[in-house]
């Protein structure tokens, strides 16, 4: 079987922990963690970057950031994970979703600004599969609100909007270190802070609501509490164990796009007509984070899924929109959101991890052309 994930492990992980162990420091906020910063720092020119435990922990940071609270709406993404809205859900604040484009399951820009009303504090967008939203829609929806823009890069590290790195355009950001990720630590997160009057109250909700990272470079000659947090920041091994894989990211991005530019070429050719192919736009880049197809029908879904199991590939469908949720369904303001809906009814992802073959891939993308013109 070939499964729909495998973690990628370069082989230095488990050295560096040792190291990490030697140094005597495993608390956090020690080499690897700085070494790490300083990598995406320097790499993507985010202002200031801080490893979390995880992406949630990182929209967690945002939410308390950006001042959410009772009294606020935050408008984000049906079509998303869970942690998106729940980081802004536990402020207080009523979550506003909207809905995807047709034919891409990102947020539609025009959608945003018609949910916006006085209580309006935040957008949050999630660059589903390393694709980027139309930022510059969105950045001038923020400057003609006053909007907080928080980007959910959880799955577009080292992808870009018009040659910038995604991460780079919102206020905050948060990535995911984690197992299904393109670069991953287990479980893990980053948050990065784009807007300067955020930096120092950041690094103060990151160590618990305290000073102490100023107080440990010699800035302040004591630490003490100043505002609200938590223990934001991973250990050391975790760091060291990410710091394996940043050494390795071109290497991973090259194999990784290969695949997925293996998945669309071989697909693409063949013109199947209930098949649709993710849509990149002329603005975006792909980063070989997932490769999906859309069906036509939830029952074409399940009849493939089913016909991929019995050869052998383990293929998976995505969210389900978190307007129609257990949880949040009745809070919802009853609007249709029919291409959220669409995408998690017809939306099937194929397997993409650094160690399957091209060949695999190429021999994935034939088994579903031979069951679309044989059925």
């Amino acid at each position: 079987m070939i499964p729909f994930n495998k973690p990628f492990l370069t082989g230095k992980e488990t050295q560096y922990i040792e190291d990490a162990v030697a140094s005597g420091k495993l608390s956090g906020n020690g080499i690897f963690t700085k070494k790490c910063h300083a990598f995406f720092e320097s790499k993507f020119g985010f202002k200031k970057c801080l490893l979390t435990t995880s992406c949630t922990d990182a929209l967690e940071m945002c939410a308390i950031l950006a001042n959410i609270s009772t009294d606020d709406e935050v408008i984000i993404p049906s079509y998303t994970f869970v942690s998106s809205a729940v980081a802004f859900v536990r402020q207080g604040a009523k979550i506003i979703f909207a809905d995807s484009y047709k034919n891409n399951p990102n947020i539609d820009p025009q959608q945003i600004e018609q949910l916006i009303t006085p209580k309006t504090k935040a957008i949050v967008i999630v660059h589903y599969a390393g694709i980027a939203c139309d930022m510059d829609a969105i950045m001038a929806i923020s400057k003609k609100h006053n909007l907080i823009v928080i980007e959910d890069a959880a799955q577009a590290i080292d992808s870009y909007y018009k040659g910038k790195p995604l991460g780079s355009f919102g206020h905050l950001a948060a990535f995911s270190f984690h197992e299904t990720k393109n670069i991953i630590s287990g479980e893990g997160g980053m948050l990065c802070i784009n807007d300067e009057k955020l930096l120092l109250r950041s690094e103060i909700i990151w160590e618990k609501g305290t000073n102490r990272a100023q107080f440990f470079r010699g800035e302040v000659n004591k630490y003490g509490w100043m505002d609200i947090g938590s223990s934001f920041l991973p250990s050391e091994v975790i760091a060291a164990f990410l710091w394996a894989q940043l050494e390795n990211l071109d290497a991973i991005q090259t194999k990784r796009k290969a695949i997925w530019n293996m998945y669309y070429n071989t697909l693409d050719s063949s013109n199947l007509e209930r098949i649709k192919l993710p849509v990149v736009p002329n603005y975006a880049s792909q980063n070989g984070h997932l490769f999906y197809i859309v069906c036509k029908s939830i029952e074409h879904r399940s009849h493939l899924i089913a016909y991929l199991k019995g050869e052998g590939v383990h293929a998976v469908f995505h969210y389900l929109s978190l307007h129609d949720s257990p949880y949040y369904a009745e809070k919802h303001d009853g609007r249709a959101l029919k291409n959220s809906d669409m995408f998690s009814n017809r939306l099937l992802r194929l397997p993409l991890f650094y160690n399957l073959q091209l060949t695999e891939a190429e021999n994935i993308a034939n088994l579903i052309i031979n069951y679309e013109q044989n059925n």
